[in-house]
């Protein structure tokens, strides 16, 4: 997934922002809160980093091309990064992506979600 791809996908979400911040990270947010973190100038392989679910994240952090997320994961959050091949499919990916923005989606409080217009489930 290049740059370009991945902004386009992360934008395409329901109310998000995007803001480059971290040394050049490409970040992006549901309601203030980061559910996505693109970094595409280190090295041939982009490194993509989400949030995912307690299952997930015992099925995709020892991986190749995947691992817990630096620095989050530390911290014991459910975090993992995309960083090498094989890692995952662009298909898998953008699930994953998904996901992680549906995941912190729902831990916004429900009147934020509601002013942002985002559904319950």
């Amino acid at each position: 997934m290049t740059n370009a791809q991945y902004n386009a996908f992360c934008k395409s979400l329901p109310a998000t922002t995007h803001v480059v911040q971290w040394g050049g990270s490409h970040v992006w947010k549901v309601g203030g809160k980061v559910f996505a973190i693109g970094g595409f100038d280190r090295g041939e392989h982009p490194q993509i980093t989400f949030k995912v679910s307690p299952l997930a994240y015992e099925m995709l952090k020892d991986k190749k091309g995947l691992r817990p997320a630096p620095y989050l994961a530390s911290r014991g959050m459910k975090w993992i990064q995309h960083y090498a091949r094989p890692g995952l499919s662009d298909r898998d990916l953008k699930s994953y992506l998904t996901e992680s923005h549906r995941l912190v989606a729902m831990g916004l409080s429900k009147k934020k979600r509601k002013e942002l217009g985002l559904s319950e489930g």
